[in-house]
């Protein structure tokens, strides 16, 4: 029998992918799931970025690309950066990526060694810590609470920096939170984390998706001293519905992207040509379909806190970006739910799979035990029908 690497055997699957996919099984066998698993926006693409793609097939555009992004597509990153974000960047100091998930990859394994530290706040997106790992880092976690709105200070900050603290990971709007850094706060953490001479990973994927008149803040513009440190990741799987074409872009130090696509040139090599064409079309086209989409969000957002808020035992905040809502259950913990001994997120979040047939993600995953996850990028007729199931389930099987 073969032996895995250590690696191997320390890298967990992702909660989001596994929930999901046992509520696809449950549904393949005919069980009737509403899932708030998986962060995937219900709209499709739109048609020009679709036509786009088309386009380029029927040009031929099918070869092999650079291995970190067309000359066209980087030019159109930069213009996104100056216009939207307000930074300057060369095509030089850009590398495209397969998704967001693998730029910030590429990010952790070029710019940490064995034994650096990642410092890492949670709640967290499940993948941070693995990506460390995978490195051969060490992830360093800084708890939040829903009594600091999931967001660190400086001095929470301070406290986590050892000689060994390499790079500081901040997402901003988060996810599993929804909640987004004000730019007094970037300042403050940000310009701690330069000053103690860490790297930062600006992880903004979920730029777009932003409401209640919040700004979104690019911390890499705050000064060349930022810029020279802070590696800002984005894509457009979550701002475009373009989750299956794959494609993540960052920008930082040349010298950083330059070594970040050596590793490319030896892993993936170029992300698809075709998906590359359309995401020209995506940052440079008609920007309306993304507007709607946000408008949408919002509206489902306020729904479904106020539903959470009314029912026992759970309690939720209002998260300002993302699509995404973070209720604390741990007032349910210790209870029975329709028979069922629930003792942390893990429990609730099966016990309202097998029994509700609702598929949330639980928070211990994102290192947070007391809440769970809902996406709340699902039709709005789905979550009302989900909601339903969850209050039912609150109010006449808790016991």
């Amino acid at each position: 029998m073969a032996t895995l690497s250590k690696i191997a055997q320390m890298i967990r699957p992702s909660a989001t992918f596994a929930i999901t996919n046992k509520a696809k099984q449950m549904a393949a066998q005919g069980v009737d799931v509403i899932g708030f698993g998986v962060g995937e926006p219900d709209f499709d693409t739109p048609d020009n970025i679709k036509e786009a793609a088309i386009k380029a097939i029927r040009s031929g555009f099918t070869k092999y690309t650079p291995s970190s992004g067309t000359d066209e597509l980087k030019a159109a990153i930069c213009r996104k950066f100056k216009v939207e974000n307000g930074l300057d960047y060369k095509p030089s100091e850009i590398i495209v990526s397969c998704g967001a998930k693998h730029s910030i990859y590429n990010m952790v394994i070029t710019l940490c060694d064995p034994d650096d530290e990642v410092i890492i706040p949670a709640p967290y997106w499940v993948s941070y810590p693995d990506m460390a790992m995978m490195a051969h880092a060490k992830p360093v976690f800084i708890p939040t609470s829903d009594k600091d709105n999931f967001k660190i200070n400086a001095e929470k900050l301070d406290r986590a920096i050892t000689p060994r603290a390499k790079l500081l990971i901040l997402n901003s709007p988060s996810n599993p939170t929804g909640m987004v850094y004000t730019e007094q706060e970037l300042r403050a953490v940000v310009g701690l984390a330069v000053k103690r001479g860490l790297f930062v990973i600006s992880d903004e994927i979920y730029e777009k998706c932003i409401y209640d008149g919040w700004k979104h803040v690019s911390p890499a513009g705050f000064g060349p001293e930022f810029k020279a440190k802070v590696l800002t990741v984005n894509g457009l799987s979550k701002a475009y519905a373009m989750t299956g074409w794959r494609i993540g872009y960052t920008a930082g130090p040349e010298e950083i992207i330059k070594a970040a696509g050596k590793a490319q040139d030896h892993s993936t090599s170029n992300p698809v040509s075709i998906a590359q064409k359309a995401a020209v079309e995506a940052l440079s086209g008609d920007q309306s379909a993304t507007a709607k989409m946000a408008a949408e969000f919002d509206r489902r957002r306020k729904y479904i806190v106020d539903r959470l808020n009314k029912m026992p035992g759970v309690s939720c905040l209002m998260p300002p970006g993302a699509f995404y809502v973070f209720p604390n259950v741990s007032k349910l913990f210790g209870r029975k739910l329709m028979g069922v001994d629930v003792k942390g997120s893990v429990q609730l979040v099966d016990v309202l799979l097998e029994k509700a047939h609702i598929a949330a993600v639980p928070g211990a995953p994102f290192g947070a035990d007391d809440y769970i996850r809902f996406s709340y990028a699902t039709a709005m007729d789905k979550i009302v029908q989900g909601m339903d199931r969850m209050e039912n389930a609150l109010r006449t099987g808790l016991a």
